[in-house]
């Protein structure tokens, strides 16, 4: 029967996406949104919109019955779940088929089955899929762990059987530090997952994460659309995704694809899937685990072979048969995406919370913007801080990079950090463009992405202040440019500790604190947003904050240890009295999805301790107190 409305259990740019292809089918759509959500892009898109609950989760976009309650109350005849949330839960496949609504997705003992890591690699091992050798059995007591692990050999990987985006995964390497990795992650997996069991497998020193994208239909039919390379990763969060892997042998492409055929025909499946290998150095690759829902990266796939995912994620919903079979499949060119966030690169990468006061992404021809916001939305601590995926198709790797670093180029994004200019560096290393990168790459520090100051990044922004500015606010500066032979100005800015430049211009070019002679050049570009700039030089990205003296700044000391957002208290590690070290860990809390170590500036004693585990701590807020 065709589906003729679809209620979407999802928010931001997934459901943005879901909307986009409805239209073209001339399909229905209904929204849900939280009380944090009720003004939010995809709610405005959607031609109807139901209230779900709080921002607590539970009581909104993970609350089975609500969603069903909605759907019922729109009458739509199916769910579209996008990724994330509920989208790879049996318990929500199951209660839609009970309320007669059609679920666009994988079928309920496919997700049963592929939701614990240990089943499916059992699966997977039956069915001939190379699997990384470990341990996946019930058994989950301490010591028949540890024992696993030594008979594996460190380095191990411990993976929550229910987890994902990796949330209680630990790397170890050695069994020292076992038991302190294995309550670490256990704890992780509990409080993401509400399951604490995990798994053991060999770790890879040098991995390479290549994965399929799978798609099945209700008779049996099932088709590749190629593999995608998502090396490129920090903390087992991908980074940048593109498709098709560079550097694979013809053989393994091969053997590869038909390895991802095989599993997913071994557990009957339905509609989109990935299937995810890790390769080591010598073209060996083993199953890692199925993603039973669209992926986050499912765009670079569609741009090389001009599907359109989800459209056929509704047909096969609808009991369609494949729009396609294998041979009629291609991959044509290279598409590469970037996942732009709302982080600080220059502090641990911690998410970045606020208004987004000017969001400018940059549109071009075979190319993608999806985003969730706008300028004038803001970025909560409820939610995944994702901004937007930039996405782009050429003819090849060289010129998709390329492609690629104009759009970061031509973007700016003000009121929160972003990585942006963390996004420029990577696609501008030598690893990434000879193809060296690995998924331990970015976390080993093993690519050099420091960013000293360039007299010439200054000389940009006061050729900006020069022809760009109203002249009534240059000129009139104390200190400002002067109408001379040379014209100084005094360019006050702070840059990684660096500030007070003093720059002249001669003859079309600038002096910088005396320093050389700079000629601007067509391709630098400078982005100015109040007291925020950014500016754009050979292809890297530079962030300044003019002076702004009347901003409040709390900031914390090596006598305090503050909460950099708020967030819950995971674990208190220190008591009154304890005398600790430099870098020791004082106390573990969760925020934006991470779990954050907040350690110790110098030897001194515990004052004072505010928090306990599972309080609440709002942003900025004294958690420990220390003194010499």
């Amino acid at each position: 029967m065709p589906i003729k409305k679809i209620l979407i259990a999802n928010r931001g740019e997934i459901a943005v996406r879901i909307i986009q292809t409805c239209r073209q089918l001339k399909i229905k759509t209904v929204a849900i949104f939280s009380d944090a959500d009720r003004h939010a892009k995809h709610v405005q898109m959607a031609d109807e919109s139901v209230h779900i609950g709080s921002t607590d989760l539970a009581d909104s976009y993970l609350n089975i019955d609500k969603i069903i309650k909605a759907a019922k109350q729109a009458q739509v005849d199916a769910i579209h779940p996008g990724y994330g949330f509920l989208s790879e839960r049996a318990a929500f496949a199951e209660a839609l088929a009970q309320a007669g609504l059609i679920f666009i997705g994988a079928p309920i003992e496919a997700l049963r089955l592929m939701g614990s890591k240990s089943a499916a690699k059992q699966t997977m091992i039956q069915a001939g899929v190379p699997c990384v050798p470990g341990y996946q059995d019930d058994n989950q007591d301490e010591t028949v762990l540890a024992k696993a692990a030594d008979k594996i050999g460190f380095p191990i990987l411990i993976k929550a059987v229910a987890g994902g985006g990796g949330k209680g995964m630990k790397i170890v390497h050695n069994a020292q530090d076992f038991a302190t990795q294995l309550d670490s992650a256990k704890r992780e997996a509990m409080n993401a997952f509400g399951d604490d069991n995990v798994i053991l497998e060999k770790y890879i020193t040098q991995p390479k994460h290549i994965e399929v994208q799978v798609f099945a239909d209700q008779r049996g039919n099932v088709v590749h659309l190629f593999e995608r390379d998502c090396s490129t990763q920090r903390r087992y969060q991908k980074v940048i995704e593109e498709a098709p892997a560079t550097g694979l042998s013809d053989a393994t492409r091969t053997d590869m694809l038909n390895a991802a055929i095989k599993a997913t025909q071994a557990i009957d499946y339905e509609g989109a899937g990935t299937i995810e290998f890790i390769m080591d150095g010598d073209d060996s690759f083993y199953f890692m685990e199925m993603n039973t829902r669209l992926q986050v990266e499912h765009r670079v796939s569609e741009l090389i072979t001009g599907v359109d995912l989800v459209a056929w994620q509704i047909h096969v919903a609808e009991g369609g048969k494949l729009p396609k079979k294998q041979h009629k499949i291609h991959a044509n060119g290279h598409a590469i995406q970037v996942r732009l966030y709302a982080e600080d690169p220059q502090h641990n990468y911690l998410p970045s919370t606020g208004l987004l006061e000017q969001v400018k992404l940059y549109q071009a021809e075979h190319a993608l913007v999806d985003s969730g916001v706008r300028s004038s939305d803001s970025v909560t601590i409820h939610y995944d801080p994702m901004i937007a995926k930039l996405v782009v198709w050429a003819k090849d790797r060289k010129r998709c990079i390329q492609k690629m670093q104009t759009m970061l180029n031509q973007s700016a994004i003000f009121g929160v950090k972003t990585n942006v200019g963390f996004l420029s560096q990577l696609l501008t290393s030598k690893p990434f463009k000879k193809h060296q990168i690995f998924t331990n790459s970015l976390d080993n520090n093993e690519i050099d992405l420091s960013q000293p100051i360039l007299p010439e990044v200054v000389a940009i922004y006061a050729d900006y202040l020069l022809h760009h500015q109203d002249n009534g606010s240059v000129w009139g500066q104390v200190d400002g440019w002067r109408l001379q032979g040379k014209i100084p100005l005094h360019l006050e800015l702070t840059y990684q500790g660096q500030q007070q430049y003093t720059v002249a211009w001669e003859a079309g070019g600038y002096l910088v604190d005396g320093m050389s002679h700079y000629v601007v050049q067509t391709n630098d570009i400078c982005h100015v947003h109040r007291n925020q700039v950014q500016v754009v030089h050979k292809n890297l990205r530079y962030e300044f904050s003019l002076p702004d003296h009347e901003a409040k700044v709390s900031a914390s000391n090596a006598n305090a240890i503050y909460a950099p957002m708020p967030g819950k208290i995971i674990a208190v590690k220190v008591a009154v009295g304890q005398q600790v070290e430099i870098g020791q860990t004082l106390v573990v809390m969760e925020a934006m999805k991470m779990e954050l170590e907040l350690k110790a500036e110098k030897e001194a004693t515990i004052n004072t301790v505010h928090f306990a585990a599972n309080d609440q701590v709002k942003a900025d807020e004294v958690l420990v107190e220390l003194e010499d």
